[in-house]
């Protein structure tokens, strides 16, 4: 089979390659999955880079959520067992963690139906415990982890801030159901969310990029607001400081997806319940901004490490080379 392996730490374009590989063989409670399709995530590069927390033995294919395809034909969604990562013909998963993919979207959406969304659900109903009618502030709401809690927010009857890096994510942002978009390039953050709240801040923000956005979060959370802390796409990890949360009356809440898969795993499945239900009705439905065939993988994967993307890239290995949809 084809498979992208990482032979070497660096740049996603510069250390994937595209090889012929041999089928992984399932280890004891796991089981072998045709790739139907392969969401790309900003964790695909940083693992390419060596800078992720999950650091799989040399070499190893990317890869970290697909929609895949049983022996008996089952379409599921899966986390692989790396290091046989998802951008491959064929991925290894634990067959205890298996998803049924959601009958109303198809292969590239029900893939992105997976971390982004597990991650905005737990983030804002399990840790913010987000209420309607109150503000949700979303920064990099036109990405795949933003567009994600932008649509989230909104299924939960939250008024949504987006906070964006240039016009076209802008469009996209609106596109999504923002009800304010900022676009951080052509405004003051600070300022326009003040005005668009009133003076009050947001009840709730979602943080993926931290740095200045986590520095920014602290000038506009409301009073007993939540700051949930999702990752740092930015490049900077903040240092908080205790005493102006203390001040402000306002909450810092942590939140690794990947812990309830050990920690609570029934709560994984509550989740895909809940997200399966709001997908057959459209409340939710991925962004899915491009399709790429399996040989376009490494170069897709370097723009979404550059922050030149919206919502989500899809790799699909039945898509023919030079193919995109």
């Amino acid at each position: 089979m084809q498979a992208w392996q990482v032979h070497q730490l660096g740049e996603p374009s510069e250390v994937m390659r595209l090889q012929d590989v041999e089928r992984p063989v399932p280890g004891d409670g796991q089981v072998l999955l045709k790739v139907r399709a392969a969401n790309i995530n900003f964790p695909d590069a940083l693992m390419c880079r060596g800078h992720y927390q999950v650091r799989p033995p040399l070499p190893f294919t990317p890869g970290v959520e697909i929609c895949g395809e049983t022996e008996d034909g089952r379409r599921v969604l899966a986390n692989p067992a790396l290091p046989y990562g998802g951008f491959a013909e064929y991925a290894v998963a634990d067959a205890a963690a298996l998803l049924p993919a959601p009958d109303a979207l198809d292969d590239a959406e029900a893939a992105a139906l997976h971390i982004g969304y597990q991650t905005g659900w737990f983030g804002l109903h399990r840790r913010a415990a987000l209420e309607a009618g109150e503000t949700l502030l979303v920064h990099a709401a036109a990405g795949g982890v933003g567009s994600a809690a932008v649509q989230l927010g909104k299924a939960a009857g939250a008024t949504v801030i987006g906070v964006v890096g240039g016009a076209g994510k802008a469009a996209v942002a609106r596109e999504l159901g923002c009800d304010v978009v900022v676009d951080r390039r052509a405004e003051d953050v600070i300022a326009a969310v003040k005005e668009a709240t009133g003076g009050r801040g947001a009840d709730v923000i979602y943080d993926p990029v931290g740095g200045e956005a986590y520095t920014q979060s602290t000038k506009v959370v409301a009073f007993e607001g939540r700051i949930v802390v999702v990752g740092f796409a930015g490049g900077t990890i903040p240092a908080p400081a205790l005493n102006h949360a203390l001040v402000k009356n306002y909450s810092i809440l942590g939140l690794h997806w990947g812990l309830y898969n050990t920690k609570n795993p029934k709560l994984i499945q509550h989740c895909h319940e809940q997200l399966t239900e709001l997908a057959a009705r459209g409340a939710v439905k991925p962004l899915v901004s491009e399709r790429v065939p399996l040989a376009g993988a490494a170069a897709a994967v370097q723009r979404v490490a550059d922050g030149l993307t919206t919502g989500r890239i899809a790799v699909l290995p039945s898509l023919a080379d030079g193919a995109s949809a």
